[in-house]
Order: C-alpha cells, then sequence, then structure tokens
C-alpha cells in the first residue's frame, strides 16, 4: 500500500521522478548526517526505511535517472565535520540491504541461488544473528594487539576512537588464544544496555547535562568524543558481528569465524546460529522477535549472512552492500514489553487517568516506559492488569498506547479502579453519559490545585516564561502558590525564592519580570488559563468576543446558575446563542468550580490597571477588544507571542476595517486597521490623529504610539496599548512612527 500522496511509479513522469529523485536525495542525506554524524535523528527509523524504499523504487522504475549522489550509493555519512582524527579503512565497512517482509527473505534467498547457479537440491546456509542497535565500529589488531579502532563513517573515511575503546570492558587489548592472524580487523557495534542508559539519562538529568533519546543515540555520542574520559565514565558494550582486513582467515565459514573471534575474547551474540532452510531462518527471525523486549539491549532485526565464505566471495556486492547479506527489520512502531504497575494520575479537571509503568522498551527509535490506559472502560476492555504482557505502540509516532495484552487469559486478579480520589481522598464518579471518572473534591484536592496552576502559566494560556512545573510543584509545597492570584504575589518572596537550591539574582529578577508582563493579561487567555471544564481555548475566545470582560461575564454565569426563573433562562439563552459554545460551554462556565475560579478574576488575580475598549467593525459588528495600561503606533503593528502568525492568519482573514479607507487604512497581515475607529473607556478617538504621522489633530506635538501585545485568535483580534508620547519615533519596545 502506498502512502496518501505518494504517485505510482508506473504512472510518474520522467520529469516527476527527477524531481522527487532529487528531494530524496536531499532528505536522506540530511537525516543521515542526523544520524550517523550528530547522533540526533528527528525521525524514526521507519519512516527513514520508507523514504529509502520510495528511492529504490523510483531507481529500478527509472534506472537512467539515477543521481551521481544517490542515496543507494552512499553509505553512512562523511566525517568532515567531526572533531576527531580521521582514518581510511583498508577494506570499505559496506552497509546492508533490507527486508521487511517473509517474502523479501524468500526473494534473497531465491537470488543467491540463481546467481550461484545452485541445482534444485543443493542446500544454502545461511547465519543468523540479532541486529544490534548501535554504532558500528571496526577494531585492528596487529600481533593479536589492538592498535586502531576507527567508527564507519562514510564506510570509507571513519574516525579515530583508538583511545575511546580503550575504556571499553568488553574490547580486549590483546587477543587471547591461538591461530591469531598477523593483521585481523573485527567489526561490530558498541550499544548501551538498556538499564545503564535508563542510569545515564537519570545523572544527566540531575546534572542538568544532555538527555539522549535512546540507547543508540547515547552509545554514539559517549564514543565520538574527543575527550577519551568522557567515555571512560559511560558505560558502553560491544559484539562482533564481523571482520574485515585479515593477512589470514581463519575458518571457511561465517559461523566457524565468529566463534574464532568469540575465543580471542570478543564478545559475540548469544543468537548466532546457523539456518540450513528457509523456514529455519524464519523461525528464528520470529524467536528473537517474541525474545526481543527481554534482551538487555535494542534490536532492531535478524541479519542473515550466507554462510560459505567462498561463497560470499563469489557473489559480491552492489553499490553499498553485499550481495550474501541481508538486514530482516522488525516493524519499528511496536514492540513488546511488561506491564509493571498502573498508577493513577489528577488533572485540573479532577479526572483520573490510568498511567501504565511499563519495563522501558524502545519503539520507534524512543524508549517508552510511560503509556496511557485512557479510562476505566479502556483499562476493562483491554483487561490488563499488573504483570501482563502487552504490545506498544507510539500513536502517529507521539503518545505510546497498549494496543493488545497477550497474557489475557492467565489467571490473575482484575484490576480494580479506584472509587477516591487517590491524593485526597474524596469520592471519585463519573458523571452520567461521561466515561471518565473524575474527583469530586474540586480545589481541595492538591493535585488539581497544582494542575490547574500549571495549565495557567502555560503556553497556550499565560505563557509566563520559567514558571515550570517543577517550580509549581516546589513553591506549591511551601505554601507559596494556592491559586493563580498567589503567582502576582510572588515579588514578596524575592528574598525567600533567593534561599532556595539553584536560584540566583538574575533567574529570580527574570522570573518576576516575565510574571509582571502578564498582569495585564489577554482576557480570553486569562478565561482559558482558569482551567475552567468545557472551557477550552476557542470556547474562551467565543465567549470573550461576547461578554468583553470577564465581569461581564461572570455576572450572566450568576444570574444563570441562581437567579432562577425569567433571569435564569435569559442568562442561559444567552450563553448557549454564543456560536460556538452551546450547553457544554455554558454548563462549564456556570458551574460552581467555573465561577469560583471566575471570581479569582475580582480577587486579586490582575490587581491594578484599567480595562478599556476599542470597538472596530467587523463586517458591520462592533468586535470588544480588552486594552491595559500601556503602548502604540498603530501603523507599525509588532505582533508579539507565540504562534503570533498563526495567529493573524486565522483572525485576520476577516477585514477589519472602518469608514476611513486608502491612506487612513493600515494594513497588517493582509488585514485593514481601521484609524476610524473609536477608542472608548477614558482614551482617544483615532480619527483625532493625523492618518500619517499619528500627530494629534487638536494637541500638535503629540503623537499617539504604543505596541500591540497580541494577535491572540481566542479574543479574535488584537490586544492594544496605546499612550501619547512628545516624538514621532518614540514608544516603548518595538514601537515606531511613519513620518
Amino acid at each position: 500500500m502506498r502512502a496518501p500522496g505518494v504517485i505510482d511509479t508506473a504512472k510518474m513522469t520522467e520529469a516527476e521522478a527527477a524531481n522527487e529523485l532529487m528531494r530524496l536525495a536531499r532528505q536522506i542525506a540530511r537525516h543521515n548526517r542526523l544520524y550517523h554524524a550528530e547522533d540526533s535523528p528527528e525521525i524514526p527509523d521507519a519512516d527513514y526505511d520508507a523514504l529509502v524504499r520510495r528511492n529504490a523504487a523510483l531507481e529500478a522504475a527509472f534506472p537512467h535517472l539515477v543521481r551521481d549522489d544517490s542515496p543507494s550509493r552512499a553509505v553512512g555519512h562523511e566525517v568532515a565535520a567531526s572533531p576527531l582524527s580521521k582514518v581510511t579503512h583498508e577494506v570499505r565497512m559496506m552497509s546492508l540491504d533490507n527486508a521487511f517482509a517473509d517474502e523479501e527473505v524468500a526473494d534473497f534467498v531465491a537470488r543467491v541461488r540463481r546467481f550461484l547457479s545452485l541445482p534444485e537440491g543443493e542446500p544454502v546456509a545461511f547465519s543468523a544473528e540479532d541486529k544490534i542497535d548501535g554504532l558500528s565500529c571496526s577494531l585492528r589488531y596487529e600481533g593479536g594487539r589492538l592498535v586502531r579502532a576507527a567508527t564507519r563513517g562514510d564506510g570509507q573515511v571513519g574516525e579515530d576512537v583508538t583511545a575511546n575503546v580503550a575504556h571499553i570492558a568488553d574490547i580486549p587489548q590483546q587477543l587471547r588464544g591461538a591461530h591469531v592472524p598477523e593483521v585481523f580487523e573485527i567489526r561490530g557495534e558498541v550499544f548501551m544496555a538498556k538499564a545503564d542508559f535508563l542510569a545515564l539519562n537519570a545523572a544527566q538529568e540531575e546534572a542538568g547535562g544532555k538527555i539522549f533519546a535512546n540507547p543508540r543515540n547515547a552509545a554514539a555520542g559517549s564514543l565520538r568524543q574527543k575527550d577519551a574520559d568522557v567515555t571512560r565514565r559511560r558505560p558502553l558494550r560491544f559484539f562482533a558481528h564481523g571482520w574485515g582486513a585479515a593477512s589470514a582467515v581463519p575458518g571457511d565459514s561465517q559461523f566457524a569465524v565468529m566463534h574464532r573471534i568469540a575465543e580471542w575474547g570478543v564478545p559475540v551474540s548469544d543468537a548466532l546460529v546457523r539456518c540450513d532452510t528457509l523456514d529455519a531462518m524464519l523461525a528464528h527471525y520470529a524467536a528473537i522477535g517474541r525474545a526481543r523486549a527481554d534482551l538487555p539491549y535494542d534490536i532492531d532485526g535478524v541479519v542473515y549472512k550466507v554462510d560459505r565464505l567462498d561463497w560470499q566471495q563469489r557473489l559480491g556486492f552492489v553499490a553499498k552492500a553485499p550481495r550474501w547479506a541481508l538486514a530482516h527489520k522488525f516493524p519499528a512502531e511496536r514492540a513488546e514489553t511488561t506491564l509493571e504497575a498502573i498508577d493513577i494520575q489528577v488533572g485540573r479537571t479532577g479526572k483520573l487517568t490510568p498511567v501504565g509503568r511499563l519495563t522501558p522498551v524502545t519503539v520507534g527509535g524512543v524508549v517508552v516506559s510511560n503509556v496511557t490506559l485512557h479510562n476505566r472502560d479502556e483499562i476493562a476492555r483491554l483487561g490488563v492488569r499488573p504483570g501482563d504482557r502487552v504490545v506498544v505502540q507510539r500513536a502517529g509516532d507521539v503518545i505510546p498506547q497498549v494496543v493488545e495484552n497477550l497474557t489475557r487469559e492467565e489467571v490473575r486478579n482484575d484490576y480494580v479502579f479506584p472509587d477516591h480520589c487517590p491524593i485526597c481522598d474524596s469520592e471519585a464518579v463519573a458523571e452520567e453519559g461521561e466515561v471518565d471518572v473524575r474527583c469530586t473534591g474540586g480545589l481541595i484536592c492538591p493535585a488539581q490545585r497544582t494542575e490547574r496552576l500549571k495549565h495557567f502559566v502555560s503556553r497556550a494560556a499565560l505563557d509566563i516564561e520559567g514558571l515550570g512545573e517543577k517550580t509549581i510543584d516546589e513553591f506549591f509545597a511551601l505554601g507559596w502558590l494556592e491559586s493563580p492570584a498567589d503567582i502576582y504575589r510572588l515579588r514578596q518572596r524575592r528574598d525567600d525564592i533567593l534561599k532556595l537550591e539553584g536560584w540566583k539574582d538574575k533567574s529570580v529578577d527574570n522570573l518576576l519580570a516575565a510574571i509582571e508582563a502578564k498582569r495585564a493579561p489577554d482576557a480570553a487567555r486569562m478565561l482559558f488559563g482558569l482551567g475552567i471544564r468545557h472551557v477550552g481555548a476557542v470556547t474562551a475566545r467565543d465567549l470573550m468576543k461576547h461578554f468583553t470582560t470577564l465581569p461581564a461575564l461572570r455576572e450572566v454565569a450568576e444570574q444563570a446558575r441562581n437567579a432562577g426563573g425569567e433571569a435564569a433562562g435569559a442568562a442561559v439563552a444567552e450563553l448557549t446563542s454564543i456560536d460556538g459554545v452551546g450547553p457544554a460551554g455554558h454548563q462549564g462556565a456556570d458551574a460552581p468550580g467555573g465561577r469560583g475560579q471566575l471570581q479569582e478574576r475580582g480577587a486579586g488575580l490582575v490587581p491594578g490597571g484599567r480595562e478599556h475598549v476599542v470597538t472596530l467593525h467587523d463586517r458591520g459588528r462592533d468586535v470588544g477588544h480588552v486594552v491595559g495600561d500601556a503602548v502604540v503606533v498603530p501603523q507599525q503593528l509588532a505582533v508579539r507571542g507565540a504562534d503570533a502568525h498563526h495567529a493573524l492568519a486565522r483572525e485576520l482573514d476577516v477585514l477589519l476595517h472602518a469608514a476611513a479607507v486608502g491612506d487612513h487604512d493600515r494594513r497588517v497581515g493582509g488585514a485593514v486597521l481601521a484609524l476610524g475607529a473609536e477608542v472608548t473607556g477614558g482614551g482617544v478617538a483615532l480619527s483625532e490623529v493625523h492618518p500619517r504621522t499619528m500627530e494629534s489633530r487638536r494637541h500638535p506635538g503629540l503623537y499617539l504610539c504604543g505596541e500591540v501585545l497580541d494577535a491572540f485568535g481566542p479574543i479574535g483580534g488584537y490586544n492594544f496599548h496605546w499612550a501619547w508620547s512628545t516624538g514621532r519615533a518614540a514608544g516603548l519596545g518595538a514601537a515606531q512612527a511613519h513620518g
């Protein structure tokens, strides 16, 4: 099956094929560099393999279009940018062709037989072993002593890591035993065991160092160090899987030579076997696949090699890979592991979310140790219990989830979902028609309070930089934060914060400045940040477009809840009539918890500052925009904040305009901001200023200037701060004036 949008090669023109081959060459080269040279891949192996396979399919269909820089001709990546010394390999370090289905393995065996012109009944034996997901390395021994170690690099030239591998216990400095050739290069994989990887990342996080995405990246980053002492402190391992240059080869088969290498003291995989038939090869692949999750190291497939060395020599090589070897890859997006425990997390709305704790396993190039189990019904559907063997996949290569319980039939007690909050012990119930179980403790529940604080400062809400989850947890534990209003009181605790570990004058001042910058926040962001159930970013925008201010919304919500009779009915009707709100949104706004959070707006949440309303015309309808006390040059609007351009594109496809046009217009992102709009609430009419200079018509020498703080989607427009200035180029921040 082809991916959506991918054109069948049989239906492509030569121009289309040439263009796609060019794009693929660039894409694959970039990902090769990220993977081999920088140890920081951006895509899972499965996605990379799909690009390579697409390139191969195009080259097969259009062989005359194969490029000089074709990925099919490249091995690894050049090492020109590496700080390590370069080493030219005496015998090139090749790559391997890949197979992803049993049929492809059968085709490989058939190709080998055809190339060797073997009669029907003559058997072909293959060695088969697990494919370690590590960093390729070549060890050159002369007289049995290690004289040089090098990475694969681009296959021809690698990096000298001799001093580094001296600290890997699996790699002997002197080969032991008899029959050691004068020159012999052992090739294999440097890797890191799963347990060592987890311990390394824990230590890195504690020290504030780099966190590695998976064991392969950790191993590569640890080996490719200019300072070999860094490698010494990292728990690296090595498995041999072949050889390169050799003055003599101690055996006539792959299997025999690998056993001789093991006798010399170099580790070889315990999974190395000799298979006499295709069925035996596939059976070994399946067996390794079943054991994969329990192995102490990561693998991504099984490697088959023609066992007879004379046949290997006859088969030779094509481009970058030997004809006599094949990597049978595992599906990258799924893996088996053990569900060790089920923990319950309590969210900001009180939802109890079960989280599965797994024996760590690599899925799609990322180590997964936690997985969402969603809710009570999902646990029942899967029938999972601690101790079960499960299949995990990363949905869209992002969110890990359990897709199958392999031990459902085993006798074990069912998991009992809690009926009380594990944090505050309040009753936990599912409302009628809902699957989610929620804590009824509300704001008496510490978990809900901390999660709501984290949501309040998040990027999508008030976006207070420097106030992360760990800081909120710490300040909450100290009793400094109970509600969002307490965030604005932290300036009173500056000296106390400085006494905490890791805080310095600059970091404290930066945090307090970030908080002060959000004292007059956008009303829709504020409403969304309160974390009221059913009031998301879009609903918050729709509510504030209608009510303009939080006090106005609070008043109607109070009427809907408490007034009774016609007044309550009218309030409910007003709430539910707002486009995009509906019953769920109004129930969130007028629910007891929602009203309590709305009341925080009047309880010191944003103290000080007047609220003004700028009225613009949106296709004939007046639209209110909350304004605070600061600064603007309307004709040079500065857009700040996360995703500002996306907000502009989303909100300003509707033209904002007034009676004035032509020179009176100021276009921003394709929309028109009208200078004829009125500023009310103790402000100024923009029509009173000169349209080009922004100079007051009544008071020459005074210029209207300032800044647009947000072009923010949820409020449906701009958040203006304005002031008068005595200079045409005066103003704050990005404010400028046109002459």
